[in-house]
């Protein structure tokens, strides 16, 4: 891949290792984790970390990776052979309760009844009043039961006080007013807690000229055309070009993910989505 201008991606990445190491002041390691997809983004974001560590002689936090119920397969290998390469530690989240109830089958009905005491008490905080829903992890309650219920539920168990996201201004509107350092007041539902974003001035080619500049392991799936990936039955491809190859400015990265979701991305953001 041709990368435009060296000197500016390397500004930005230089930008991205001063938020990491202003973290690294402000919280104490055990304090931190970092969540971790196997995308492109979030790649990036630990070989970041992964620089400034070595850089500075400090250790890298754990991280966490949300198993929402419908994972691609190439993700899941992706993430097990990165891990063991980079010497990762990562807990895998997942809503075993809900799941269960849906008997691990996707598009299955799950009673609400049939839910733990928690998972109900989600339900009704987005007051859904039906009695029952699909197990659908994109879905408007399946996405926050397996992916923002997990996340708090991590939080409360662990104590950690931040945790690195690899998200970008430009990459949903929802996303736009971001923060480097983004604190969440404690609720009823999750504990105070900082995010921190430390690509956030990344545009979808400064990633890829990243990725490509510094040889960063990529997940298979980005040369089969797909360019953002999520659940596996509602991320789709536009293209078989792989993803770098394609018309970046012009064309929407998201536009493979199922959009009704990202309609209420807001929404889903306002109650803890990632």
């Amino acid at each position: 891949m041709e990368i435009r201008s060296p000197e500016m991606l390397k500004k930005k990445i230089d930008d991205a290792k001063g938020t990491i190491r202003e973290a690294y002041e402000r919280y104490d390691l055990d304090d931190m984790t970092v969540a971790w997809t196997g995308g492109k983004d979030s790649t990036l974001l630990l070989w970041l970390m992964r620089e400034v560590c070595d850089e500075t002689g400090r250790a890298l936090p754990n991280c966490f990776l949300i198993d929402e119920g419908d994972m691609f397969d190439e993700v899941r290998r992706f993430v097990e052979e990165v891990s063991d390469r980079w010497g990762l530690a990562v807990e895998v989240l997942h809503n075993s309760d809900v799941s269960k109830a849906a008997g691990e089958e996707l598009g299955a009905t799950v009673r609400v009844t049939d839910l733990n005491e928690r998972n109900r008490r989600e339900i009704a905080r987005l007051g859904y009043e039906e009695d029952e829903f699909p197990y659908e992890p994109e879905s408007f309650v399946g996405n926050h039961l397996m992916k923002t219920v997990m996340l708090n539920e991590y939080l409360e168990r662990t104590g950690v006080r931040a945790f690195f996201e690899g998200i970008r201004w430009d990459e949903q509107e929802a996303r736009s007013s971001e923060t480097y350092f983004s604190p969440r007041p404690a609720s009823e539902y999750n504990p105070e807690h900082m995010r921190i974003f430390p690509i956030l001035h990344f545009l979808e080619r400064d990633v890829w000229e990243a990725h490509f500049l510094y040889d960063i392991p990529i997940c298979s799936l980005y040369g089969q055309g797909y360019r953002s990936l999520g659940a596996r039955i509602t991320t789709g491809k536009t293209t078989d070009v792989p993803a770098w190859e394609q018309d970046l400015e012009n064309t929407s990265e998201r536009g493979g993910r199922r959009q009704d979701k990202e309609g209420i991305m807001q929404k889903l953001r306002e109650l803890g989505y990632m």
